[in-house]
């Protein structure tokens, strides 16, 4: 059920016409239901044509005027104001599978919309919403082990091949997509240069995610090899305007923060010598002249004593930047301000400095550099100390002039792994979209290297499915044969909606795309077994091997998707009473 508003059903002068005295309105049935289906189809028919690599932008607009361009469908409904409580459900959707996978956030929410309208259909038809939640459900399961069984392609050993066609499929439908040969080697590279060594509650994860709900997941390598995670929060994105976006770098095992020098009398090179690293301080503190606290009076009775007051100010200020040098740091970042003394301390002992760092950048660079951010200098005994400890390393610091400003970058992390992207770009609205793809691409690489599985794309799997389903709905003696052909024929909205976005003749290009996965499983020879790989070819309007092709995407992005899907459409379909509830104001 859903209640909306203030939970308190309070009586009310007149009673409802359901008999209930309910201070507010109550919808129930099939009235409810056709409301939750047409919210939750007005959602997705957002969405649906930006699906695909000829999809469309959308451009938001929000109350101030600031404007957003993108076809992520994660990024859309996030940005949207939805109040239905239906179709809330379905932005929730996409931002599961955002976090969950990255990628696929579109085609989910067009599954599930579809698997919501034809449930509406059945419903009208007579057959019970129970019927059709227990139909739904026996169809996912034998998708699901249909997917594993036929479609999965294990690569013991993913080969850079694999991993930059699924990078280049993520991101065809982006606006990086007419460079996808250059962004999906920088994706690929970026994710292989923070490689770790998994910890044993990783695979641990690893193992309960492959036996329990996503098997899927499972790390397909011999037992007793050592198995690796790739962690995506390693790999920094930096934006800068200026150049093409072909301009844009990846900075392996280093690290670029958005700061400059504080004082131009510091150098701008610091490099490792006579085998020590380069230490680098990170400090969440002001180093700026020490001042009496707020409420402390001092009553001087010689004026002498003024001049020895602001001496000893400047003597704490000069104590305190001396620990933090004799602890051997020459590069300084900080989050607060430094002030003209401390910096003249800098400029003298020859460090780098920067101010006004931002703090999520430094927590970064202290985890790639093996060190820690310092908020205080004080001791358990009341003294101001800095633990050599907390000093991270590298091999050299060098600040760069990129577009109008400058940026420090960080060679050699002596940390755990750690890569910066720079992207590179004409406007804010291009970058920022650059960004999300090339995150959609990351997290694509790194399933496809935790799970060592794909599947083809271009509306392949859905269709081996359709087909599937149609001839498992046959062996169902109960009514919900017609559920499961209403499911089958739900997933063919992807290649129709690929079809129909690439302007080419949908319904023609998707009865021979069935013909063909129908013919590969029904026929014994095993040139014809090859055919389930056949999806579309939007470019010249045509049928394809998709494997051969390289439209790859990792099999957990599409089970996930067909779990999260169905599991919406069931959760949305249960409801059958929905209670408003008037404003209790003035009420006791």
């Amino acid at each position: 059920k859903t209640i909306t508003k203030n939970q308190n059903l309070t009586m009310a002068s007149n009673p409802a016409s359901t008999g209930l005295f309910i201070n507010g309105q109550r919808e129930t049935g099939q009235d409810v239901r056709v409301g939750n289906v047409t919210a939750a189809l007005a959602v997705a028919n957002i969405v649906k044509t930006s699906l695909g690599p000829v999809g469309l932008d959308k451009m938001l607009v929000d109350d101030i005027g600031d404007v957003l361009i993108t076809n992520d469908g994660a990024t859309i409904l996030k940005s949207l104001e939805v109040e239905h409580p239906a179709a809330r459900v379905l932005v929730d959707l996409a931002n599961l599978q955002d976090q969950e996978v990255g990628d696929g956030t579109t085609s989910v929410v067009i599954i599930a919309s579809e698997l919501l309208r034809r449930g509406n259909d059945l419903v009208k038809n007579g057959i019970h919403p129970t019927t059709i939640i227990s139909g739904y459900r026996t169809a996912l399961k034998a998708a699901v082990s249909y997917i594993k069984k036929e479609m999965v392609v294990n690569v013991s050993t993913l080969g850079d091949d694999h991993l930059i066609n699924a990078a280049k499929t993520s991101m065809s439908s982006k606006i990086i997509g007419k460079e996808s040969d250059f962004f999906s080697k920088l994706a690929v590279d970026a994710v292989k240069s923070v490689k770790m060594n998994a910890t044993a509650a990783d695979v641990a994860g690893y193992d309960a995610m492959g036996s329990s709900r996503s098997p899927e997941a499972a790390v397909v390598v011999p037992s007793g090899k050592q198995r690796y995670k790739y962690p995506l929060s390693a790999i920094h994105i930096l934006k800068a305007h200026g150049k093409s976006s072909m301009d844009s770098h990846l900075i392996g095992g280093g690290f670029a923060i958005n700061a400059m020098r504080a004082a131009q009398g510091m150098p701008t090179f610091v490099e490792s010598s006579e085998g020590n690293s380069v230490k680098i301080a990170m400090l969440d503190m002001n180093l700026q002249r020490h001042r009496m606290g707020m409420g402390v009076q001092v009553i001087v009775k010689d004026p002498a004593e003024i001049e020895r007051i602001k001496k000893r100010e400047m003597d704490i200020t000069r104590e305190r930047i001396r620990k933090i040098i004799d602890a051997g740091a020459r590069v300084v970042l900080t989050t607060k301000g430094v002030d003209d003394l401390c910096m003249k301390y800098f400029v003298e002992a020859g460090i780098i400095c920067a101010r006004r760092c931002n703090r999520e950048d430094l927590k970064r660079l202290a985890k790639a550099t093996g060190g820690r951010v310092v908020t205080t200098m004080a001791d358990m005994e009341g003294n101001e100390t800095f633990d050599p400890d907390c000093l991270g390393g590298c091999d050299s610091v060098r600040e760069v002039r990129i577009g109008d400003g400058e940026m420090l970058y960080v060679y050699g992390c002596k940390g755990h792994g750690a890569s910066t992207i720079v992207l590179r770009g004409a406007n804010e609205y291009m970058l920022d979209e650059m960004d999300r793809a090339l995150h959609d691409s990351l997290c694509v690489v790194k399933r496809m290297l935790e799970s060592n599985t794909l599947v083809p794309g271009g509306g392949a799997a859905e269709a081996a499915l359709s087909v599937y389903l149609d001839d498992y709905a046959n062996t169902i003696e109960s009514r919900e044969q017609m559920v499961i052909q209403e499911y089958a024929d739900a997933l063919l909205v992807i290649p129709k909606t690929l079809a129909v976005n690439a302007a080419k003749d949908a319904s023609e290009l998707v009865a021979k795309l069935r013909s063909i996965h129908a013919k590969g499983q029904h026929s014994e020879d095993e040139v014809d077994a090859a055919l389930k790989f056949m999806g579309l070819n939007l470019i010249d309007g045509t049928i394809r091997d998709n494997l051969v092709a390289g439209v790859v995407e990792p099999a957990i992005s599409k089970i996930k998707s067909l779990r999260f899907a169905t599991e919406a459409a069931i959760t949305i379909l249960r409801i059958d009473d929905r209670i408003t509830l008037n404003d209790s104001k003035g009420l006791a």
